[in-house]
């Protein structure tokens, strides 16, 4: 994501300059994101920087409608229209952090002046309403644009119903959702406290349920991990829950996880596993013709899953800089065996448990190829 470096990839040179700190350390290949802030719209050259970004293969844009960073600043409707505009001339996705910000801004400020710390005090002022709202806002932008918009990790099944309803009204809106979002409830949240805090928030059962039957029907274009890990015990452990850091990993266990759960459990097939994961995203990010399918002429990248193994999932044992988890102590059907990339083995875990990774470096940079025709 653009905003995960400091300067943020709204331009080519801080592009450049992030490619020049994790080329030598990549095992995988990788796309980055651009994105567009309030910080760069009060620059007068910001549609040239992002024609500039779109020119040197950036995977997607990002924009806020609700964020935190002042790095990074959210975006206004009107803002956003602008962004949306040049996005369809350009021919580039634009992906949306999705929630209402004058909602929640105003109920997180009515909740901390009662004095509240508690983790359901957070999910309150993040409510279902909020990301309902920001759907149907995008849906009005998509109409007047004939921007290609995607919601990044939507939590709200009424949100995820309102995209439906544009996608069958021919607009070009779509929605991803993430393991946390499939797995937990506020419940969860309560009793995990700020290691669970994410934004948006998880909400209920029936919103977990009806994520998982979008998944299913292909009403959610894929998963994505939103992996942002603290800097852990101390970020997420600041003494209020309105300071504890917001985000959890995730890349390391989705696959496990949407195996044990999805396949193993009837909710998902193995072939819509291979599309939410690889084909999906594959095409979103306009690399369909070397990514995302085992074919001839395409990169020889598989990962090798251990259908049957069962295991308990242990933070101290994943390979986060930063290992917490929210799904400690889970039982998992099927593990990560092999992961070849470009016919290369890059990590294998023999039967003992013992684990070999490939060299660092080998990973490349994969622009996008394809435009969005508008």
């Amino acid at each position: 994501m653009p905003c995960s470096s400091l300067p943020p990839v709204t331009s080519v040179a801080n592009l450049r300059a992030k490619l020049d700190v994790i080329a030598a350390k990549a095992h995988v290949d990788f796309m980055l994101w651009g994105g567009v802030s309030e910080n760069v719209m009060n620059e007068p050259a910001w549609r040239e920087s992002l024609e500039a970004l779109v020119e040197a293969g950036v995977a997607s844009i990002k924009v806020y409608m609700l964020s935190g960073m002042e790095t990074f600043r959210d975006l206004s409707p009107p803002q956003l229209e602008e962004v949306f505009r040049e996005a369809a001339r350009l021919g580039i996705p634009v992906g949306v952090h999705a929630e209402n910000r004058e909602m929640v801004r105003r109920l997180e400020e009515r909740l901390r002046r009662t004095g509240r710390e508690d983790p359901l005090a957070y999910a309150a002022s993040r409510p279902d309403a909020g990301e309902v709202s920001s759907a149907e806002t995008l849906t009005a932008l998509c109409r007047e644009t004939g921007a290609r918009i995607h919601i990044v990790h939507i939590a709200s099944g009424r949100a995820l119903e309102v995209v439906s309803s544009a996608r069958q009204d021919g607009l070009p809106l779509s929605a991803e959702t993430c393991p946390h979002y499939l797995a937990f409830t506020a419940e969860d949240l309560e009793a995990q406290g700020s290691l669970l805090k994410t934004a948006p928030v998880v909400k209920s059962s029936w919103d977990r349920d009806r994520l998982w039957e979008g998944l299913r029907s292909g009403e959610l274009e894929f998963v994505a991990t939103d992996h942002a890990a603290g800097q852990w015990p101390e970020e997420k452990h600041t003494g209020s829950v309105w300071t504890d850091y917001g985000g959890v990993p995730g890349v390391e266990l989705c696959l496990p996880y949407l195996h044990s759960e999805g396949v193993a459990k009837g909710r998902l097939t193995l072939e819509r596993l291979t599309e939410v994961t690889a084909a999906a995203p594959a095409r979103f990010f306009g690399i369909a013709g070397r990514k995302g399918k085992i074919s001839p002429g395409f990169d020889a990248d598989f990962a090798v899953l251990d259908e049957t193994q069962e295991w308990t999932v242990e933070a101290a044992h994943l390979h986060n800089l930063n290992r917490y988890t929210p799904l400690e102590g889970w039982r998992l059907k099927g593990r990560l065996r092999m992961t070849v990339l470009r016919g290369e083995e890059v990590y294998t875990r023999k039967a003992d448990g013992s684990e070999t990774f490939g060299k660092p470096g080998y990973g490349r940079w994969i622009s996008r190829e394809t435009r969005i025709e508008p």
